[in-house]
């Protein structure tokens, strides 16, 4: 296995295991009486992480790796960590808000409104760098501005009422 390949693989388990509690998350929201939002635009988010993901596995397993930018690609999953330990059950693939609980203000949240976008943003971006494909880079950042356009606004109007 090259070490690209083996990048690929640990990203590909950890999204895998981050869908899983995603999902064990979603249910014991939803079991608390919380509310989804943006359920429309969902399923774009995910063929978009699907295909970006597909498409790394088809075009750079083979490739050689940049240890920089695998270093910031680390870098960014810190922050992950540090997004999902602040949430923690309340963390979510999906828009899922609490009725009554107040939106999280500890942790990334002190110092930016959506931290976990700014990873995902980051993580989009890097990670085709580390195998030396800037052009994939730029073309998977302008499809995951577009979604996460809609994203964050969906997000910001689910969670206004509970800001006030």
């Amino acid at each position: 296995m090259t070490l690209a390949a083996a990048v690929l693989a640990l990203v590909t388990i950890e999204r895998l295991c981050e869908l899983a509690l995603s999902r064990r998350n979603a249910t014991r929201l939803a079991a608390a009486g919380a509310v989804e939002h943006g359920r429309e635009h969902y399923a774009a988010i995910v063929a978009l992480h699907v295909a970006w993901l597909a498409g790394l596995w088809l075009l750079a397993r083979d490739r050689p790796v940049d240890l920089a930018w695998l270093g910031v690609y680390l870098a960014f999953e810190v922050l992950r960590a540090w997004v999902m330990a602040t949430l923690g059950r309340r963390w979510t693939t999906r828009i899922i808000v609490l009725p009554g609980a107040p939106p999280v203000r500890s942790g990334p949240y002190r110092f930016l409104t959506h931290p976990n976008y700014v990873v995902v943003t980051a993580e989009v971006a890097v990670l085709p760098l580390v195998f030396g494909l800037p052009w994939y880079s730029l073309a998977f950042s302008v499809l995951n501005a577009a979604v996460l356009a809609v994203r964050i606004r969906t997000e910001n109007a689910a969670l206004a009422p509970l800001r006030r």
